[in-house]
């Protein structure tokens, strides 16, 4: 296979290789019977409606393949080559004949799904027509003449290859079109998955790209030539189904700065926000995929398929990598540093169809095979599973539109290397933000007393649950500060200039923000900063959807971090917002910094409105952090399951159980996971051992009194100009004043 139009010359092509010695007469008629049998069990399990449907214009029903293959062998081989050969049927050439102009009219390709006549029975008889006429051909003609037809043999046994693969692609997506979702073949093998891909360098250097030596090659693989390649990493296997999910999970599908214009328009238009043949039956049942062997639940190990280029582009800017170029891939495939490379699914690269260098299209119908589809297309490297065994090489060259998915078509990584970066080591191939958490989480569980960063809480099912606890009627923090807020508002708002920049640290839900923006009507454009892109879009559509006037300026990253903010001027008046007391996971010297930062971000200028939990009795601490309906054990919980999920961790999270409890000494609310067992857990391919009733340290909480808070804050540089209480449980909120200091 290598597009979906059939492009196959009536001579032999410039890419044959009439020096390589020539197959035995037996062994080319065996062979030809080996390849058209191969077709006729493709086919055997379709009914004749079946074979007759064509489910969009791109794809081609069954039996137009099986026609058209074999008007191919009756066009180019027998007509040429076995006199007196009568057609079987003269209105054949107009009804399969794929693209050739210089082979006169034809019947148009989105129309082939109409021709209900002939009938599979009579493109059975074609078939095995034309098959006696080949094997008598080729078991009667002299040597010298089999030698010289040879190359023409070997164009149309890779013509029947390229077309079984597009048989299998073109029936997935017809019976994708069926409610029913009818498996092609139950016992259809399964994909293949494994470990995580790790990235592999190549030095690159001054290579030579193509084919040069095969018994047969396209002409577009050809000639080959030199090429400079810097040094790059490469991913040795594919991005699986795991990958891909989180790539959902983090607003891949809604964050347009991942996205090539077209390809986001794209999402768009069509509504994008999966893999082409990825389904959710029901929330509970999670994701399925609809395969050769029917809909099957999501195999998360599996590589991604059916992705358009698009697609494959945005999720490598979202791992903060890129995708190969073509003449990487092959000098990484020579080079044995890729698994997964011809037997899985085709890879995407960066590089656009186009002529080698020295590439000549011949003047005849050969210049129709490639040199006309040289434009708008992108190359796809490798093969896939349903490509026919010793079909592809390392030089072949597949190519796709950027937009088509119903091929088997999948992603590996690749990525620059900085100077002074890599030593031959192997690394994950994922996003640098994976491998900081992976990081983060070796860290923290091989420290004696084991812990986790709670920002790691935050992936969108964690965003989810933790909305669900402010819901809570234990949970009191959320209840008190928004009751505050509404009281307080036009005193707030008093304190905002007008023309401010409004920046929420966190976006949330997006209720107390509101309250913000409802008061203080001056306000022109409001910044929320988060760390979880779904969590993002979904407050910035919002916001947006209930302040069309406001500007209205997401920011994905680490709140804690330096960042540039969009769209400022150095007079610009910005208040930050940071309710929540999102301040009190924070180490008191961790909290300090984050202030500081605030400041230094914000401006000399700014004001910070900080929500902040009061020190009170523990029993009400308590239960506002192990609720009875169990919110916040889940909440806690989910954290192992996002690390099984990105990191390919193996923990069971009913073998740990939440723990809350009081540090009087420090003035915290502490969240612990416990063992509930001896156990040993693989983590990115770390072993990490637990003993039975052994703690991971998940989350504080530190509460304050007024002067401890105001201290905390001018120790940041920021000056507590008001603050307010709540009623009991008392939540206090504080207006910090960087220009006072």
């Amino acid at each position: 296979m290598k597009k979906p139009v059939d492009h196959f010359p009536d001579v032999l092509p410039s890419g044959a290789s009439p020096s390589v010695p020539a197959l035995p007469g037996t062994a080319m008629l065996e062979h030809y019977r080996l390849v058209r049998a191969h077709t006729d069990v493709l086919a055997a399990p379709l009914s004749d409606e079946d074979q007759a449907i064509q489910s969009m214009p791109d794809a081609s029903p069954t039996k137009w393949h099986l026609a058209h293959t074999t008007w191919f062998w009756e066009t180019f081989v027998l007509e040429r080559h076995l006199p007196g050969y009568t057609r079987f049927d003269p209105d054949f050439p107009f009804l399969f004949n794929s693209y050739y102009e210089s082979l006169g009219p034809r019947h148009p390709r989105p129309q082939r799904g109409l021709l209900s006549r002939p009938g599979s029975s009579r493109i059975a008889d074609y078939r095995h027509y034309v098959d006696r006429h080949v094997e008598a051909l080729l078991a009667t003609l002299p040597a010298a003449t089999l030698n010289r037809i040879e190359p023409l043999i070997r164009l149309g046994l890779a013509h029947e290859q390229q077309h079984q693969e597009l048989l299998l692609m073109d029936i997935l997506h017809l019976f994708s079109q069926s409610p029913l979702y009818p498996a092609y073949r139950p016992d259809w093998p399964r994909p293949d998955a494994g470990r995580p891909g790790e990235f592999r360098r190549h030095d690159g250097g001054l290579v030579s790209i193509g084919d040069a030596d095969a018994p047969f090659a396209f002409d577009n693989e050809r000639p080959r030539h030199r090429a400079w390649i810097e040094p790059f990493d490469i991913s040795d296997r594919l991005v699986t189904n795991r990958d891909w999910l989180r790539f959902i999970d983090d607003g891949g599908y809604t964050t347009a700065r991942y996205w090539l214009s077209d390809g986001w328009d794209r999402v768009r238009t069509k509504g994008w926000d999966a893999p082409l043949y990825w389904r959710r039956p029901s929330a509970a049942r999670g994701w399925a995929e609809i395969t050769l062997r029917g809909l099957a639940p999501l195999d998360l190990d599996a590589p991604v398929m059916h992705v358009s280029y698009y697609e494959a582009a945005a999720f490598a800017a979202w791992a903060g990598a890129r995708l190969p170029t073509e003449a990487e891939w092959e000098i990484a495939e020579r080079a044995g540093l890729l698994e997964q490379a011809g037997d899985v699914a085709w890879q995407w690269t960066n590089s656009a169809y186009a002529p080698y260098p020295g590439f000549r299209p011949a003047a005849d119908a050969a210049g129709e095979y490639n040199g006309k589809f040289m434009s708008g297309q992108m190359v796809l490297r490798g093969g896939a599973f349903a490509t026919p065994d010793g079909h592809t090489r390392a030089s072949y060259r597949n190519f796709f539109r950027p937009e088509q998915r119903w091929m088997f078509s999948g992603v590996r990584l690749a990525r620059d290397i900085a100077e002074g970066n890599g030593n031959g080591e192997r690394r994950r191939a994922s996003s640098s933000g994976t491998e900081e958490f992976a990081r983060d989480v070796l860290e923290g569980l091989s420290r004696p007393a084991k812990s986790l960063p709670p920002k790691y809480f935050y992936d969108a099912p964690g965003s989810a649950l933790f909305e669900a606890i402010c819901a809570t009627p234990e949970y009191y923090p959320t209840r008190m500060e928004t009751a505050l807020l509404t009281e307080i508002a036009p005193q707030l708002a008093s304190e905002i200039p007008d023309g401010a920049t409004l920046v929420e640290f966190g976006s949330g839900a997006s209720t107390k923000t509101r309250i913000i923006l409802d008061t203080a009507r001056q306000i022109r454009a409001y910044i929320p900063i988060d760390i979880s892109p779904a969590a993002l879009e979904q407050a910035r559509q919002r916001i947006a959807a209930a302040y069309p006037a406001l500007d209205v300026r997401p920011v994905a990253g680490d709140f804690t971090r330096d960042m540039v903010l969009p769209g400022m001027h150095a007079n610009d008046s910005l208040i930050g917002f940071f309710p929540g007391s999102t301040i009190g996971n924070f180490e008191p010297n961790e909290a300090i910094a984050f202030l500081c930062t605030a400041k230094k971000r914000l401006g000399n200028r700014a004001k910070l409105i900080v929500g902040v939990d009061m020190v009170k009795d523990t029993p009400t601490l308590l239960s506002a952090y192990n609720d009875a309906q169990g919110v916040t054990a889940r909440f806690n919980l989910n954290l192992l399951t996002r690390i099984n999920r990105e990191l390919g961790g193996n923990f069971e999270p009913g073998a740990f159980t939440h723990s809350a409890i009081w540090n009087d000494e420090l003035n915290r609310i502490e969240m612990h996971l416990v063992s509930q067992a001896h156990q040993t857990i693989r983590v990115w391919s770390h072993d990490i051992r637990f003993r039975a009733g052994e703690r991971i340290h998940t989350e504080n909480s530190h509460k304050y009194t007024p002067d401890s808070f105001e201290s905390l804050a001018r120790s940041a540089g920021w000056e507590v100009t008001r603050s307010w209480m709540s009623a009991a449980p008392r939540f206090g909120v504080f207006l910090l004043d960087a220009e006072a200091t």
